[in-house]
């Protein structure tokens, strides 16, 4: 019987083809939705976990958490440097890394941090040695930098038409392990590095002019364009000083290590005050995955209205199909053939084509989300883990079986008319 079906479907093949392809792509869009969904999540999730909690001036908790952990541009508004203090100061708290943005160079952003933060991401550098002082920069694994190489950082992106500043010129000292987070990509430098270059002070937030700091904790670039100059001379030999006081500048968030758990509620709750916000990033997360959830629900939605008229065209075609073998059908019944076999014949013909359009979209579809994974890890540096679990196996298990049952219909209609008329057909 299955040479018999191989046979048929070798003589149609160009039809046979045609529904398999079909298939194939409405399988692939449902399995690109589900395992590009997982792998945001679980990449998401993976690079926020090196961050325990975040404290940050008021403002939006979803764009402080995209902003400090994820490292994308947006502007945030500067906090009081004597909550850094507090913070680097208090018993509860492990590790207090203040963070800067602003700059960038060859379309990596330059943050500024300190050794504390670095350690806490990569515990060993794959290559050099941490930076020791202000002109000194760790660039994360997925920068093409090598050591011994100089950086001038630019206020802004080029993009932004941002402007090269000439009061510094970074010197890359180490390269950290890779993370599988947003943070290889980043140029680091000394947090007081960024303070400088922006003519911030202790105190109060603005430059050598009085003029107001930006929401990174850097100054107007367009003031800097028109009046031709830079914040000051910054000594790049400075040894480095990562001891924070009440006259620290501001900055626009801190990521914090807590001792404990417990820690990690007080002082979340604790710096959840009028002027600062404290969050946790997996718990930003998970109203993000909330909303990610809706949008995949729509989209597996849409997939499955696409199968289902996919199906639909295929059964009629099938159907017609089976309408012009009607004289082929009648004279096996004629000679005696079981309606079983017969039954048999024309299900097994249509169940292979779908089985392997599914299996075929299978592939397409792992492949597909493979390449969006390695793009938006290009762009972001965040690992996006792209597999297959075990639950998955039910997602399979009911296509085969639409698929089985769906084959039913156009095997119980070759056998709507008696032999004798088929062959008069």
């Amino acid at each position: 019987m299955i040479t018999f079906i191989l046979a048929d479907l070798r003589r149609f093949w160009s039809g046979a083809l045609a529904v398999v392809v079909l298939i194939a792509l409405s399988v692939a869009l449902s399995v690109t939705v589900t395992l590009q969904e997982r792998a945001v999540r679980h990449g998401s999730a993976r690079a926020a976990e090196k961050f325990d909690l975040l404290v940050g001036a008021a403002g939006s908790e979803t764009q402080l958490a995209l902003s400090a952990v994820f490292l994308q541009p947006a502007p945030l508004p500067l906090m009081d440097g004597a909550v850094l203090s507090r913070l680097a100061n208090d018993p509860r708290v492990h590790l207090a890394a203040p963070v800067g943005f602003g700059d960038s160079a060859y379309g990596h952003p330059i943050v500024g941090t300190t050794t504390g933060l670095i350690s806490s991401l990569s515990p060993t550098l794959s290559q050099g040695a941490m930076f020791a002082h202000l002109g000194e920069a760790v660039v994360g694994s997925d920068v093409a930098l090598s050591t011994g190489a100089e950086v001038k950082p630019m206020h802004g992106t080029a993009e932004a038409g941002g402007e090269t500043h000439t009061a510094i010129a970074y010197k890359i000292t180490g390269r950290m392990a890779p993370t599988g987070t947003a943070w290889d990509r980043a140029i680091l430098v000394p947090i007081r590095a960024v303070w400088q270059l922006h003519g911030m002070h202790g105190g109060e937030y603005h430059d050598h002019d009085g003029d107001e700091a930006d929401a990174h904790g850097a100054a107007n670039p367009e003031q800097d364009r028109h009046e031709g100059h830079e914040h000051g001379h910054i000594d790049a030999d400075a040894p480095l000083d990562e001891h924070f006081d009440a006259e620290t500048p501001g900055v626009p968030a801190v990521l914090v290590k807590p001792k404990t758990i417990a820690d990690a509620y007080r002082l979340r709750q604790e710096y959840r005050t009028g002027t600062t916000l404290g969050v946790f990033p997996a718990e930003v997360l998970t109203r993000l995955y909330a909303t990610l959830g809706d949008a995949r629900s729509l989209l597996l939605a849409i997939a499955l209205g696409t199968q289902a008229i996919v199906i639909a065209a295929i059964v009629l075609v099938t159907i017609m199909h089976i309408g012009s073998r009607r004289r082929q059908i009648g004279a096996l019944r004629a000679l005696g053939t079981p309606v079983r076999s017969i039954v048999m014949l024309v299900w097994g013909e249509l169940f292979i084509l779908f089985a392997a359009g599914i299996a075929l979209g299978i592939a397409f579809g792992y492949l597909a989300a493979l390449t969006i994974s390695a793009r938006l890890a290009a762009s972001t540096a965040v690992r996006l883990p792209v597999g297959f679990v075990f639950d998955d196996l039910w997602l399979v298990g009911g296509f085969a079986a639409v698929a089985a049952i769906i084959s039913v219909v156009p095997a119980v209609s070759a056998l709507r008319s008696s032999p004798a008329t088929a062959l008069r057909a």
